[in-house]
Formats: C-alpha cells, structure tokens, sequence
C-alpha cells in the first residue's frame, strides 16, 4: 500500500491494537479520533514499543456529519490507500445529535456511510474497505423504516444490531455499485472492551465473570487486518478464516432501498 490506511475510533482498545499492527507491519496510519488528546497518549504507547511507526492524528466526530465533511477535506491530497470503519458504541440511553440521528445509529452507520461516499473519489479504484460489524446483528431484522429509532423504539443491544445490520447492507450495495473496490466485513467475535459495559449495576460482575472468557483487542482486530490484506472483496472475515457472505444477509433489493433512504436523510 502505497497511501495511508484511515482507522477510525484508533483510540479504542481494538482501534489501537489495529494501528500498532499496521505501523509495525510499515503501513503509514491515519487515526480518525473524536479526542485527540487520547489519540496523541495512544500514539506516544506505540511509538515506544515502535519508534519507527508513521502515525498521523486527525480529528473525526461520527457523531457530526458536519465534522466527517471537516474531516475529509482535512485530508487535501494526501494519499488515502485503505479504510477501516472500526469506530462502534452501543449508546447507554436514547439521544440525538445535532444531525437528528439516535446516537448509535450515527456512530455506527450513518458517519461511516458518509465517509466512506466522501473519501470515495481520493480512494484508488481496488482500494481495500472494512467495514467492522457484530454478531448481534445475525437476527436483526431490518428495512429502510427502522434507521430512526424512537426513544419508544431504543433497545440498547437491538439497536446496535439494527446498526451494524445497516452497515452490512452498505456494505453489499457499495460492492454492486463500485465492483473494483474490495469491500469486506469482519466480526471480531466478543472482545474484552470498554464498549460492552453497558451501563448496568451487572457491569462490576460482568467485569469479574464474563470479560476473562472474551477475546483480547489484539485477537479481535485480527479478522480486520486480514480483510486489510485480501486481493479479494464480498468475503465475511471471522475466528481464523473467512467464507462467503452469509445468505441471510444478501438482499440486493432491500440493500438498494437501505441506500436510497440513507442518502435521502442525510441530504447527499
């Protein structure tokens, strides 16, 4: 790759581990981060263990349309090679940004959407896209009417799924429209973060019970930095391999409408 490699949310724990494995491996990184004093910490970590490491910082709220527009034309010229849309939160109660998004639908899928449309046109034509998603959206029932969930509608876990469901169906549509690109997904599986303390009066039980059976950041990013190497897109990159997109995601005609409604929301 000749370009730079944008990560999003690179200040999480799987966002980090993400960028320390790219600059180690050479790849010139960009963090896309909403607090850029945690990114300058994150960067400084990895530069200890890998002093070597080409690693810029740049600002990225995908909570805010306006900030994702500031945000690409931040770039100028600057050679983008790939993009991983990392960044995720499952919110903790219903609220909307400025944009009128629910807030998990705006970190989740509607910033991701419209960066990756935005950084289209500075991408090489096979230019390599990973879409991070998650196992909870497998039963996640989706069409076009259910991307503005209201405070009735929120469910914390549902609508996270209902999210990266979307991100999915982006996903396959991107790859009809754009056949060159290499577009792929990775599940990282249930990961040990901060993202999945929800919030409860459980979390300090689930800290003890739960969180020492999950993966650790570093194996969860795993499927998403193979997906960063394949030569091949349309492939579901889970565990330690990969397969073909599974049929009950496949949906061309829902896919098309998804898409539609997206851009209709957010005025592209």
């Amino acid at each position: 790759m000749s370009g730079r490699i944008i990560v999003t949310g690179a200040t999480g724990s799987m966002g980090a581990a993400a960028v320390e494995a790219l600059a180690a491996r050479g790849h010139a990184v960009l963090m896309a981060c909403r607090n850029r004093d945690k990114a300058e910490a994150v960067r400084k970590d990895i530069l200890s263990r890998v002093p070597q490491a080409d690693i810029l910082i740049r600002q990225l709220d995908l909570a805010s349309m306006a900030s994702v527009r500031l945000f690409v034309d931040s770039l100028g010229d600057e050679p983008v090679e790939a993009l991983f849309n990392n960044a995720g939160v499952i919110s903790k109660g219903y609220f909307k940004t400025l944009d009128g998004f629910e807030n998990t639908f705006s970190v989740n899928y509607f910033g991701p959407w419209l960066l990756t449309q935005l950084l289209l046109p500075k991408l090489p034509p096979d230019a390599r896209i990973v879409n991070m998603i998650s196992l909870t959206c497998r039963y996640a029932r989706l069409d076009e009417t259910k991307l503005q969930p209201t405070k009735r509608e929120f469910r914390q876990l549902k609508t996270y799924a209902l999210a990266k469901r979307a991100m999915i169906s982006f996903s396959m549509e991107l790859a009809r429209r754009y056949p060159s690109l290499r577009v792929n997904l990775a599940d990282p599986g249930i990961v040990a973060s901060d993202m999945i303390d929800l919030g409860h009066w459980y979390d300090g039980l689930a800290d003890v019970l739960f969180k020492p059976f999950c993966r650790k950041p570093k194996a969860g990013v795993q499927p998403a930095l193979r997906a960063l190497a394949a030569a091949e897109g349309n492939r579901y990159y889970v565990g330690k391999g990969s397969r073909e997109i599974p049929e009950r995601f496949r949906d061309p005609e829902l896919d098309a409408r998804i898409w539609a409604a997206t851009e209709a929301l957010i005025g592209v």
